[in-house]
């Protein structure tokens, strides 16, 4: 198993730190990448930090993580969670350790927002928590890999 976690971001994350602050606080994309790098060291993890506002390219990154036998996936698939079943089926179809992670608390968002596809086949899924939640989602992977926690059963 390869020491490399994938962090992936999909649409509109690009746009952090200008996006919404009330929901998605100050802290731009560098400052989450800057905070990934730093809790995956301490993990003892490399990392592969993307984003990208193209569904089809996250799920080809999916796909990607697996081929390089990654540690695992961090995702923030944005809006994605919510409408892509591409990406659900390429995380399921994996069979890597997968955290979602989300900056917002969706539950006490809009009505749309509390539908994960993605969480039926995440090993864990985290939100509310702010940029911090990346950090969060990086530790628990570090605890799947090495308690090897089982992930959803199909």
């Amino acid at each position: 198993m390869g020491k490399t976690a994938y962090v992936l971001n999909g649409p509109n994350l690009n746009l952090l730190g200008t996006r919404e602050p009330k929901i998605y606080g100050q802290a731009k994309l560098a400052d989450v990448e800057r905070l990934c790098r730093q809790t995956a060291k301490q993990h003892g993890f490399e990392v592969e930090f993307r984003q990208s506002n193209h569904e089809g390219e996250i799920v080809d990154w999916v796909h990607e993580a697996a081929a390089k036998d990654a540690a695992g996936i961090i995702i923030n698939a944005g809006a994605y969670t919510h409408t892509s079943i591409a990406l659900r089926d390429a995380i399921a179809a994996v069979k890597l350790p997968v955290v979602e992670v989300h900056i917002s608390n969706v539950f006490a968002r809009e009505s749309f927002r509390h539908h994960s596809h993605i969480a039926a086949v995440a090993s864990a899924s985290l939100c509310g928590f702010g940029v911090t939640g990346y950090a969060l989602a990086i530790a628990g992977l570090s605890a799947l890999v090495t308690e090897r926690v089982p992930g959803p059963s199909p």
